[in-house]
């Protein structure tokens, strides 16, 4: 009947995972899934922990060296998957002293500042960042 214990924690885990998203929840779902399998075939309650632990740190190593397990840090002010208006472009009619004009973008007026290393000539510039209201834009 040890195997029931497993199952249903397997299967609650899994339910949990569900939730939040991640892989990690389901590795050692499996893991318990194993002691279950384990206790099903009469192995003795310590062999059973071991092989959920050992069969739950094996698939967590594995999802570490795959795609799904890498954590991924990008700054979301110049991610385009994150904000649809970069990649965009605009007209910019003329520059001030610090290198930031006002331009109607979208319906609203909005700051535009160039990025660094670009030259501020007027004409059309695409978006390369945004932070906070100020589009970050370089030439076409």
């Amino acid at each position: 009947m040890a195997y029931y214990i497993w199952f249903v924690a397997a299967v609650g885990l899994v339910i949990i995972e569900l939730n939040t998203g991640t892989f990690y929840l389901l590795m050692v779902a499996v893991g318990l899934a194993a002691a279950g399998v384990g206790a099903l075939m009469g192995l003795s309650a310590a062999a059973q922990t071991v092989t959920a632990a050992v069969v739950a740190a094996v698939l967590i190593a594995g999802l570490r060296r795959t795609r799904l397990g890498k954590l991924r840090r990008g700054n979301a002010a110049t991610d385009p998957n994150v904000n649809l208006d970069i990649g965009q472009e605009l007209d910019v009619p003329a520059w001030d002293a610090h290198r930031r004009a006002r331009v109607p973008y979208r319906g609203a007026d909005w700051t535009v500042e160039l990025a660094p290393d670009c030259t501020a000539a007027p004409g059309r510039h695409r978006i390369v960042a945004v932070r906070g209201s100020t589009l970050v834009v370089s030439p076409c």
